[in-house]
């Protein structure tokens, strides 16, 4: 533990940023396992409602750091592309 006053308030603050990342991240995978379950049930309206959340969701995390922008991008490609494939 630090002795600093400085440093013990790092420490704490980082602490609370990990728990609330840790929280964005989680709700995030449930949100694109949400996406992809109405996929693989092959249920189109559901698919394509749950769509606009789960890249909006996708975004907000890049936007935060929670993500890196070519990782969120490549997983709004893959829904995209699995949103496609479900149409055809």
């Amino acid at each position: 533990m630090p002795n600093i006053k400085s440093a013990k308030k790092r420490v704490l603050v980082s602490e609370k940023k990990n728990l609330q990342n840790k929280a964005l991240k989680s709700a995030l995978k449930t949100q694109i396992k949400k996406f992809f379950a109405a996929v693989d049930a092959g249920d189109k309206a559901l698919a394509q409602s749950l769509y606009p959340e789960t890249v909006s969701a996708i975004d907000s995390a890049a936007s935060k750091g929670i993500l890196h922008k070519n990782n969120a991008a490549n997983k709004k490609a893959k829904l995209a592309k699995k949103l496609a494939a479900l149409g055809a």
